[in-house]
């Protein structure tokens, strides 16, 4: 598989869009002035405890204080305040644990108030960025995050990711990561380690190790509340969580972000410092990728799919809801059944990927098309689960409900994506869908008119769509016949709105 990832870069936020095989399946975007990203560590001020719902507010420097409930505080919470205080006051210069007398671990059903004080600094990591009128959430059980292994502190304990089956293959990464671990730390082992050999796993190790030193380093002259580490710009930490074998180009018009990138790669796999391009074009980077024609056919409420099925994506505050529809595409399955069963395969393998690209967290509701036979609901679970199986982000799916739906819970740590698709209407005070997707769905209605073996085909559009589909040598027009074999006729009207358009055939029969 071919990947692409692309990043745009102005003066006010980077955005970053992943393609496999061309297609967008990731749209990240970093704000420049973005003080809370998931993984940077403060040192915060507890403002107020709150024994009712055992948690706490925390000041971290954000509009609405942070949220720590106390099964977020960590077994070693004790042992970490200890060594703030220590760091923070002078009294300890040597930030590793090998000579640190650990605490007692707290209670795992204790409160609050027994823990933690109003007034107390603390050192906690956002876990989940502001959402809505929601502060961050954080955690006290800090760790950081590393291209192989997650380092974290004040623990001994080895784990390693439950998406590694093979049994050999954990025990190795197990022995490994014991042999090489500083005392006092734990680590766990990422997906990506596989098959990984000692030396690049030591490496990965000291440089998490080193971002540990230069936090400490930071304390002693911190004010909380105060950012004490940050997590890698968002590059760096997409290219971490993301980065593999099959990446072919990594592509910016940010010459500075182009350098960064390049030393990013020269430190985690070198033998690809080559596929980091500089973008020089004039033509808008997102524009020359086809990716601004694929966020406006992704991000509206409907989004429609091959053979003419299609999904409505409606939100609410509580869950989203996506229904699947199959259009009116022509039965071509041995049955109704076989055709529900197509239709909903298709719809699984785009949901999967609407989730990943909206970053849509929280209930989601599928109301597929309803199937009886067992065997296909069985075949549409276990495809709905293999799709979403490379998903970084925690989720569950639960098997299909009597009624035909499904039921999927997404960790939510950043707010959603949502991009507005719809348009200013030329002649009217309204929105109509984006004009860039015209073009998509004339060829799509085109497809299916062709199917039917009309002796002619022409079509009725706006003058301006006209002009767009002849112009040229290489138009649209030209395009179409060399795809299908079939001159279409374009007459223009002036009488037409802007979107609207119409196939007639050899006797001017109003066809679609």
């Amino acid at each position: 598989m071919k990947t692409e990832l692309i990043i745009r870069s102005n003066s006010s936020d980077i955005d970053f869009a992943l393609l496999k095989d061309g297609k967008l399946v990731e749209l990240h975007n970093e704000t420049l002035d973005n003080k809370f990203s998931v993984g940077d560590v403060f040192l915060s001020k507890v403002k107020k405890t709150l024994s009712g719902l055992n948690a706490a507010f925390v000041n971290v420097g954000s509009e609405k204080d942070a949220f720590l409930h106390y099964h977020d505080l960590g077994p070693q919470l004790s042992s970490l305040k200890n060594f703030t205080q220590q760091v923070s006051t002078g009294k300890r210069k040597e930030f590793t644990l090998k000579n640190f007398r650990f605490e007692k671990d707290i209670n795992k059903n204790g409160k609050i108030d027994d823990a933690i004080k109003s007034g107390q600094n603390l050192l906690v990591q956002v876990v989940k960025e502001p959402i809505s009128t929601k502060g961050p959430r954080i955690s006290s059980e800090i760790s950081i995050a590393g291209r192989y292994m997650v380092l974290v502190p004040f623990s001994d304990r080895v784990s390693v990711s439950q998406k590694i089956t093979n049994t050999k293959e954990k025990e190795r990464l197990k022995r490994l990561a014991q042999s090489i671990k500083p005392k006092g730390f734990g680590v766990i082992l990422r997906t990506v380690a596989q098959g990984i050999k000692v030396a690049e796993l030591d490496k990965d190790l000291q440089y998490s190790m080193q971002r540990w030193v230069n936090m400490c380093k930071q304390l002693p002259n911190a004010v909380a509340p105060q950012k004490v580490l940050s997590e890698l710009n968002r590059a760096s930490s997409i290219l971490r969580d993301v980065f593999n074998e099959s990446f072919t180009s990594i592509t910016t018009n940010d010459p500075i972000l182009h350098q960064e990138i390049i030393e990013y790669l020269e430190r985690i796999a070198p033998e690809k410092k080559s596929i980091a391009k500089l973008y020089n074009s004039r033509v808008p980077i997102f524009d020359f990728y086809g990716i601004e024609r694929q966020i406006k056919a992704s991000f509206g409420r409907t989004v429609s799919m091959k053979k003419g099925a299609y999904l409505v994506i409606e939100h609410t505050e509580a869950l989203h809801v996506i229904d699947v529809n199959s259009g009116n595409r022509s039965n071509k399955a041995n049955s109704q059944a076989d055709t529900a069963l197509e239709v909903n395969l298709i719809s699984a393998t785009e949901i999967a990927r609407q989730l990943q690209l909206r970053d849509m967290g929280g209930i989601i509701v599928v109301d597929f098309i309803d199937m009886h036979a067992a065997d296909h609901r069985k075949k549409l679970y276990d495809h709905l689960r293999k799709e979403m199986s490379g998903s970084r982000t925690k989720h569950k799916i639960l098997p299909p409900s009597k009624f035909g739906l499904i039921q999927i819970t997404r960790q939510r740590v950043r707010p959603e994506r949502d991009i507005k698709t719809k348009e200013e209407n030329p002649n009217k005070n309204s929105e109509v869908e984006a004009p860039i997707l015209l073009i998509d769905k004339i060829e799509t209605d085109l497809t299916k008119i062709l199917e039917k073996n009309h002796k002619e085909i022409v079509l009725h559009v706006h003058t301006f769509i006209a002009s767009h589909l002849t112009k040229g040598l290489n138009s649209i027009q030209m395009k179409w016949f060399l795809k299908y074999k079939k001159w279409i006729k374009i007459i223009p009207r002036d009488a037409f709105p802007y979107l609207k358009y119409q196939f007639y055939n050899e006797n001017d029969k109003n066809i679609r």
